[in-house]
């Protein structure tokens, strides 16, 4: 993006969200899309493992967040265990714009509307930096996992299957 390019509202909310919090975040647009890990990981030139996938799910009906690295799985039963039991289902695009306000490809790691519970893979937070959406299929920022964990809130946990 140049700067006379003006940042996509969805972009500037989560930009909004880590200056509130103390942090500045760079927030980079790819046109040809970042929706998936590896794109995200192509566009951005960097290990498909340095990914976050905001994964919205529903936990005894609750919407929660799971900050995955890119290249693994989501375990629902790892993930029933960290949020404290209960039944795990993927929450469809109408649930995660209503919990997010932010669309499935482009779900930020925070930014939304009221909290959500959010957990970390700790996969994450061995790495130097990691990439992001930010807010829309198009753009990602960097970020260090310890500003990742203190911007969303989230509860390290072991999240991937094995």
């Amino acid at each position: 993006m140049t700067a006379a390019e003006p940042l996509h509202p969805n972009a500037a909310l989560v930009v909004a969200a880590a200056a509130g919090a103390g942090v500045t975040i760079s927030v980079e647009e790819f046109p040809a899309g970042t929706r998936t890990a590896v794109d995200a990981a192509a566009a951005v030139g960097c290990d498909v493992a340095q990914i976050v996938k905001s994964l919205v799910f529903l936990v005894d009906g609750d919407p929660v967040v799971a900050l995955v690295s890119g290249p693994n799985r989501l375990s629902e039963a790892r993930l029933s265990e960290a949020a404290g039991g209960g039944a795990v289902g993927r929450a469809d695009a109408d649930a995660v714009r209503a919990a997010t306000g932010f669309p499935i490809g482009g779900v930020p790691p925070f930014g939304y509307p009221s909290a959500l519970r959010t957990f970390v893979d700790e996969d994450l937070l061995g790495l130097a930096v990691v990439w992001a959406a930010a807010g829309t299929p198009r753009h990602v920022f960097p970020v260090a996992p310890a500003d990742l964990v203190r911007l969303s809130g989230a509860v390290p946990a072991v999240l991937a299957e094995r």
